[in-house]
């Protein structure tokens, strides 16, 4: 019988690229990591890893086994879920990932919830980008991811992965004086880095509106966005739960219907979807979401 240890060492690789990544995230040494492949490859009796210049790479029969690897992680989290749905009380830890304009106006509350049904259910939050966290999330880093999803650019759905609808939000026009979009053309922007996909949706509008946006400023906190916009230093686009249920301090002027809604979902490993403690979380930030005022997704089952 194969370690189950040095399986998952070898999925590691699989996700993560390199031994050293491998081994900064599990606490280990690069040597102690190959160590435990070359040992893996004994047991298994074929090669698993191959030399690529410095790095190495996995071998087609190396690729089958972490299939199977996959399948049997999946069934422990089934186990683990039903071990958990037994117990009278919820306990241990549950690690989160969240971007900014959730992790203000939903994670709080949602917290607020859990502690007092929870109290023995340990919640770790981390602020991470969809981009990161997802990938993070299949290397088993987070149990529960929140994400969002722009019009005309949808989330992948990974094989493995619970992609569940939460709530929609309403993105619009921050400036002052703003008539229409290609009123805006020669005015300066402030948007999100340019590998994300709030980005890529901005920069989108703007050309179907018949410019290419100036973006002088960019960053990932959406708060220094309003605040750019109230100091009349830029233009932006910004979401509803910016303002975490306040009235906006800014001039907000309506998108197209098809282009002003954004997704906000949540995303678990599948094996793990029945966990009682995803559940408990995933209806403590339905609950939040509704009292914030956000629109229930049409495809939310709740």
């Amino acid at each position: 019988m194969y370690d189950l240890h040095r399986l998952r060492l070898l999925r590691e690789l699989k996700l993560r690229g390199t031994l050293a990544a491998v081994a900064e995230a599990l606490s280990y040494s690069p040597s102690s990591v190959s160590q435990q492949l070359s040992q893996l490859e004994a047991e298994v009796g074929v090669r698993l890893l191959e030399p690529v210049g410095r790095r190495v790479r996995l071998t087609a029969q190396a690729e089958v086994l972490v299939r199977h690897i996959d399948a049997v992680l999946h069934r422990l989290e089934l186990a683990e879920s039903d071990l958990a749905a037994s117990l009278s009380q919820l306990t241990g830890e549950l690690r989160v990932a969240t971007f900014q304009t959730a992790a203000l106006a939903l994670v709080p509350a949602a917290l607020n919830t859990i502690r007092a049904a929870h109290p023995h259910l340990r919640v770790r939050v981390r602020h991470r980008e969809p981009e990161l966290a997802l990938p993070a999330l299949a290397a088993r880093d987070f149990d529960l991811v929140l994400a969002e999803e722009y019009p005309g650019n949808p989330l992948p759905r990974r094989p493995g992965v619970d992609l569940t609808p939460l709530c929609t939000d309403t993105l619009r026009l921050a400036a002052d004086g703003a008539t229409s979009l290609a009123a805006l053309a020669s005015r300066p922007w402030i948007m999100e880095p340019p590998e994300s996909r709030p980005r890529q949706w901005a920069v989108a509008m703007c050309r179907d509106a018949g410019f290419e946006p100036d973006v002088c400023f960019e960053s990932a906190d959406l708060l220094l966005h309003a605040r750019m916009v109230e100091q009349h230093h830029a233009v932006a686009f910004l979401p509803d739960l910016v303002w975490a249920g306040a009235t906006p301090t800014l001039a907000l002027t309506n998108l197209p219907t098809r282009q002003r809604t954004r997704r906000i979902l949540t995303a678990c490993r599948a094996g793990a979807s029945r966990h009682p403690a995803i559940k408990a979380f995933r209806a403590a930030l339905a609950e939040t979401a509704d009292a914030a005022g956000a629109t229930p997704d049409p495809q939310s089952a709740r």
